[in-house]
């Protein structure tokens, strides 16, 4: 891989770790702890939040008439949503384990958290859960599918992307016929950054 490249690479990652610890710092600033998979305010933060959450009748006619005539559209997309994330799981547990590719841990782009805050109504929290269910599992899709492309064609676009997954940066040269046919095994095989940053 072109060294410039490669640098580019490690400071993008370098700066998105930066970005997350900046964002676990907003814990204190918000008095809550995040234990497990739970996440816990102070007992009067906890009562302030419920003293702000939107009683459903004025929530529900405030809503624009479009809001409304729209919703079921919306959670309609959760039945193909729910049966692509069927799928991907399905398709990475048997075929990842056949070619030898680490599993993309599911837990960690699907992340459902904001009905913990009591100043949403249910309908609120109800949406969160949606938008964070739908958004994880675009991005955990885009994880299986960046996987699967570096182990069968890694190979970069002639043309620019509008974003990059986080795999192509090991992808070889469009156009580098002998590098493909030299490289293809070893580019293939390069998961070893997933297996350290994923380790349990």
């Amino acid at each position: 891989m072109d060294t410039r490249i490669a640098e580019l690479l490690a400071a993008i990652k370098k700066l998105q770790q930066e970005l997350l610890l900046e964002i676990e710092k907003k814990e204190a600033d918000f008095y809550y702890t995040v234990i497990g998979k739970k996440v816990r305010f102070e007992a009067e933060v906890k009562k302030q939040h419920r003293a702000l959450m939107q009683q459903l009748s004025p929530y529900l006619s405030e809503a624009s008439l479009f809001n409304l005539l729209t919703a079921p559209f919306i959670w309609f997309m959760l039945i193909p949503a729910l049966f692509l994330d069927l799928s991907v799981t399905a398709f990475q547990a048997t075929c990842f384990r056949i070619y030898g590719i680490p599993r993309v841990k599911r837990s960690l782009y699907i992340v459902i958290d904001r009905h913990s805050l009591a100043y949403l109504n249910i309908i609120e929290k109800i949406n969160c859960m949606y938008c964070g269910y739908f958004n994880g599992l675009v991005a955990y899709v885009q994880e299986v599918a960046a996987r699967t492309e570096q182990f069968w064609c890694p190979i970069k676009h002639a043309r620019r992307l509008a974003a990059m997954h986080s795999r192509y940066g090991k992808f070889m040269e469009y156009g580098d016929a002998e590098g493909y046919r030299r490289h293809q095994e070893e580019v293939r095989r390069a998961f070893a950054d997933l297996e350290k940053d994923e380790a349990p």
